[in-house]
């Protein structure tokens, strides 16, 4: 059965691909949640037109990460932390407290976009990625030091 997708699925397709499935998946699966529509000339004139609207409204979230990732690349965040001998903190800084800083910078981002591999434990300077949108990761600075 041939159908249009509606929305991008993993090793099937993306929005606005014409793809052949087995009848079972399209009825089952595609067709009720509404991720895809049968493949007929009036469904292909409506799903270009979603497409398109799709890609304005997504260069202009794109257009808006990049001003937002201006802004923050000249940004440094700094945290204040107990630590013990050799510079280890007691405890961390997470991507939660990297969102919170944010926050009260006025930038609201997600702590879900923040890249940290792992919690920082140590003192001194660390780059942290932020990714923004699927195009646009920025990178800014966390200066954690010693609370008094």
């Amino acid at each position: 059965m041939e159908v249009i997708l509606r929305e991008d699925i993993e090793k099937l397709g993306t929005r606005g691909d014409v793809v052949k499935v087995a009848a079972g998946y399209a009825r089952n699966f595609l067709l009720p949640k509404r991720l895809a529509v049968a493949a007929t000339d009036s469904n292909k004139k409506i799903v270009e037109q979603e497409k398109q609207s799709h890609l304005r409204k997504e260069a202009k979230a794109a257009g808006e990460a990049q001003d937002l990732g201006k802004l923050l690349s000249a940004l440094t965040l700094t945290v204040a932390r107990k630590a013990g001998e050799g510079d280890h903190l007691f405890g961390s800084v997470t991507a939660n407290d990297v969102a919170d800083l944010l926050a009260a910078q006025n930038f609201t981002v997600d702590r879900r976009k923040i890249q940290l591999d792992e919690p920082i434990r140590t003192l001194g300077e660390h780059k942290i990625t932020v990714k923004l949108h699927r195009e646009v990761s920025i990178e800014i600075t966390v200066t954690v030091t010693r609370e008094e």
